[in-house]
């Protein structure tokens, strides 16, 4: 029975005005006017407060200056009332108006300074208020943005059904967020879609392929055909093989290009031992040793992944290695907040320029396209596609007197 697509999620409102139109509207709430009429409101605001504050520190140092003279008259005399105000015993007018004079000067000067020291100290104060509060509202008004990042980030780690739906006003802030989600919507389907694709291609693939090969083994079971019959079959149940090859590491390629959802804990050395047992048989039959230390580092992914790594490591230092007397090393550890996979086997010599068309779909050492026993050329492109997923990196290095030396490096 036809099972019934689940509703696609409702499309964020489109802003009342086209973002393509050169003609916009004038009054606009953009994030440009809005930030105008803050901060020239708040530097407005500041500026009268910090007028307001000195003209009453003016006001009180006057009037203090003034209700408290340096000198009093008394009996006909003048007298001081300060010790900094001295006048002469028996002044005549002209030194007895230069002596008043400097009194009322020093007086001013110290009204001055306190009106400065008062100032400075207003000053400091609206500065910290200011800052303060532009702080709060440089946050509020960047808050958009913040929501935006948070939701790319749980976009990059494969969460395409998350979006914005930012709320407010039409200005440049609302506009990415609208962009946004419409990419995501885009996004989502065209992902659906491989997924789709995918689960198509390899049912689609495999069915046809495994046909041939049950067909193919009949034949060859019958023990009255033909020699000749028997040869080809062998050279098609080969190919068909290969194919089957082919398409499981084209389906795992597509699949492992995408972050890790759901994660467990795995150790790194107990997924190279089982690689370790996989290859073991046929690293004997090439001569080939197997050794290293694997020391436990634990990492949170896909173990079958994780293990594909280690096998596709593995069979290619095994296959592309020398005739007599050849080894593979593999090694793990735990470093520096790191699980570090080490494989490290002889070969021939390869040259550092052609380290990173290794990685490329099959491509090989002075090989472009698949032609050998050896494999499909995807086992490394896989592996990086894998570490890759998991948050890691794969690192290759031509080893001295031949072979490589594979690094895969992934976080605890």
């Amino acid at each position: 029975m036809a099972t019934t697509p689940a509703p696609h999620p409702q499309a964020p409102p489109k802003p009342t005005w086209d973002p393509r139109d050169p003609v916009r509207p004038l009054l606009r709430p953009t994030i440009r006017i809005r930030l105008t009429l803050l901060y020239g409101g708040m530097f407005l605001i500041a500026g009268i407060l910090l007028l307001s504050i000195i003209y009453l520190f003016t006001a009180q140092a006057l009037s203090d200056s003034t209700s408290q003279l340096p000198f009093k008259v008394v009996n006909g005399t003048v007298q001081p009332t300060t010790s900094w105000c001295r006048l002469p015993e028996s002044p005549t007018g002209d030194q007895l108006n230069d002596a008043v004079t400097l009194c009322l000067r020093h007086q001013s000067d110290i009204a001055l300074e306190d009106l400065l020291r008062r100032s400075l100290f207003a000053l400091l104060g609206l500065s910290i208020i200011a800052f303060a509060f532009g702080y709060a509202m440089a946050g509020r008004v960047l808050s958009p943005l913040g929501r935006i990042t948070r939701t790319a980030r749980q976009v990059a780690s494969s969460d395409l059904s998350r979006r914005i739906e930012l709320d407010g006003p039409d200005d440049e802030l609302k506009e990415l967020a609208d962009t946004f989600d419409e990419m995501l919507d885009r996004l989502e389907r065209a992902f659906t879609a491989q997924q789709r694709f995918v689960a198509n291609a390899s049912h689609e693939l495999r069915t046809p392929l495994a046909i041939n090969r049950t067909l193919l083994e009949v034949h060859l079971s019958d023990p009255g055909a033909p020699v000749e019959l028997h040869q080809l079959g062998k050279t098609l149940l080969a190919t068909n093989e290969r194919s089957e090859q082919l398409v499981e590491g084209l389906l795992l390629l597509a699949r492992s290009d995408n972050q890790i959802i759901e994660r467990k804990p795995v150790d790194l050395a107990e997924v190279a031992e089982r690689g370790v047992d996989q290859v073991h048989a046929e690293a004997d039959a090439k001569g080939v040793e197997i050794r290293g230390e694997r020391e436990p580092a634990v990492v949170q992914g896909n173990g079958v992944l994780l293990e594909r790594i280690v096998l596709n490591l593995l069979q290619n230092a095994v296959r592309y290695n020398v005739p007599e007397g050849g080894w593979v090393e593999v090694t793990t550890e735990a470093k520096d907040g790191q699980a570090v996979l080490v494989v490290s086997n002889t070969g021939p010599v390869v040259p550092a320029y052609e380290i990173d068309n290794l990685f490329e779909p099959f491509r090989r050492l002075r090989q472009e396209r698949t032609g050998s026993d050896k494999g499909v050329g995807l086992g490394l492109s896989i592996a990086r596609s894998v570490a890759r997923a998991h948050g890691g990196r794969i690192i290759a290095e031509p080893r001295e007197g031949g072979g490589l030396v594979m690094r895969v490096t992934l976080p605890i």
